[in-house]
């Protein structure tokens, strides 16, 4: 896939986003199934921040060619080979223990992830065009799939928002499981009068 292809699905991903997002109440987005899973708010936080805190960046480190974004001899790990292959990321669960490091926060308003979706859009639409011409041999790692170079960034913000849809799917599951547990007792109370 190409940037002008990726692009394209990415904005799909993106307002897809954003037509879920105004059926959701904010304790709909601030509801976590279990205390080690994240609400959507934080989901929306993590895409939004990741992007435009350590994607997006490191494709400029790619472009700019310094510090350590110089050519490379670095390699993508088996991880990151198959991920590009396939050109998405495998449809399993992926689970970081809870760290203030790496938990987002949850969102104060929708309008933040509004904005902060918007906000990856056009740094998107920014970078896109410039992509051809980066030197593909300038590379910056990523901790699970190894060196990547900037177009390789910039594919991987397009699967990584593909990747989170099922994360909603289960998150948006839950809401009915607990609606059926808040539901229950009162069936059974009516039942047993």
């Amino acid at each position: 896939m190409n940037a002008t292809e990726a692009l394209l699905r990415f904005e799909q991903s993106v307002h897809g986003y954003l037509h879920e997002l105004e059926g959701f109440s904010m304790e709909q987005l601030k509801h976590q199934p279990s205390e080690s899973d994240w609400s959507l708010g934080q989901m929306y936080q993590h895409l939004i921040n990741s992007a435009l805190y350590m994607q997006l960046p490191n494709i400029e480190r790619c472009m700019t060619e310094i510090d350590d974004s110089i050519p490379s001899t670095g390699v993508k790990t088996k991880e990151g080979e198959a991920i590009f292959e396939q050109g998405s990321f495998p449809p399993i669960r992926i689970q970081v223990p809870p760290s203030p490091q790496y938990t987002p926060k949850q969102p104060e308003s929708k309008e933040e992830l509004i904005q902060g979706l918007h906000a990856v859009i056009h740094r998107m639409k920014q970078v896109a065009p410039t992509l051809d011409m980066a030197n593909k041999q300038n590379t910056v790692a990523h901790p699970r799939f190894g060196m990547l170079n900037a177009n390789e960034w910039f594919l991987l913000i397009e699967m990584h928002y593909r990747h989170h849809l099922l994360q909603m799917d289960r998150l948006k599951e839950s809401f009915n499981v607990t609606r059926v547990r808040e539901d229950t007792p009162f069936l059974n109370k009516q039942q047993s009068s």
